[in-house]
């Protein structure tokens, strides 16, 4: 049967996330997660039902893909279906197709796993890449150590404490306490986790969402900040390691985290707290 490309609405985001799940496995290259479509979640339902895109041949899934941005879609492939070459071109097309209702005209960008076919395919369209991202792993089959800090889980009373230390973290926060519930209102959310540091004064410090994909799968850190007043003293390390030991707890295999290869404080960051950093990654982009 043909492949066929769909916006799966609010009702059908659990059966995408679940096919996220199934297709996290060690050892794939990173691609996207079901805890990318839990942190979008912020922003409500709708809304993260309307940036889905899905690719489905006799009833099921093969591809899922996520409008991070309007010019930026992330996606990754069924683990069966990444040198599929029906699958492929079809991509090719529809990403390329502005009437398809995927990608618009002009400048935009791709995030798709590297070792699929369609990065072949995109490079031969013209496609182009883009600035080098690192992906970290940490291996979760030992324990993990105490992060030397304070830590605690956030709930619904407690969002405003969590939202604070994001918005302190980051220049430009879209993590209101109304989107903290959005956000743990969503489907992903029942494998997570919210963890705020504490520092000896009682401050809050440093805050981490986690992202389990379910037990024996990898699970992703996404995302990390440490308040503007308290950094350079280790807490970004520290809620770094409590997020690995959430992992665990919810039965991760591993640790996965993104991050711009140009950010070298944060890769030394992961680094400290046990992250591997594996071979760099790029986005593909399709200039104007």
């Amino acid at each position: 049967m043909a492949i066929v490309l769909g916006t799966p609405g609010i009702d059908g985001l659990g059966d995408a996330v679940g096919a996220l799940r199934e297709w996290q496995h060690d050892g794939a290259p990173m691609h996207l997660h079901p805890g990318d479509l839990g942190w979008f979640w912020r922003f409500g339902a709708a809304a993260t039902a309307a940036a889905v895109r899905t690719w489905s041949r006799d009833g099921e899934l093969v591809a899922v893909g996520m409008l991070d941005e309007a010019d930026l879609l992330r996606m990754t492939i069924a683990p069966g279906a990444l040198r599929d070459e029906e699958l492929a071109r079809r991509l090719v097309h529809d990403l390329a197709n502005p009437e398809c209702g995927v990608l618009p005209a002009g400048k935009v960008y791709v995030e798709a796993p590297k070792t699929a076919l369609l990065q072949d395919l995109l490079a031969e369209a013209g496609w182009d890449t883009d600035e080098p991202w690192t992906p970290l792993r940490r291996d979760l089959a030992e324990p993990v150590e105490d992060p030397g800090l304070r830590i605690e889980v956030v709930g619904p009373e407690r969002a405003n404490v969590r939202t604070e230390v994001h918005g302190a973290s980051f220049g430009r926060s879209t993590l209101s306490v109304e989107a903290w519930h959005a956000m743990a209102a969503g489907v992903p959310y029942a494998d997570a986790r919210c963890l705020v540091a504490y520092d000896e004064l009682g401050n809050a410090v440093a805050a981490v969402t986690v992202w389990s994909a379910g037990a024996g799968r990898p699970g992703l850190v996404e995302p990390m900040g440490v308040h503007r007043d308290h950094r350079g003293r280790g807490h970004g390390r520290a809620i770094t390691v409590a997020g690995a030991a959430a992992l665990r707890e919810l039965g991760s295999s591993s640790a996965l985290v993104n991050t711009p290869s140009r950010n070298v404080a944060a890769v030394a960051t992961y680094t400290s707290a046990g992250f591997r950093p594996l071979a760099e990654i790029r986005d593909r982009r399709r200039d104007a």
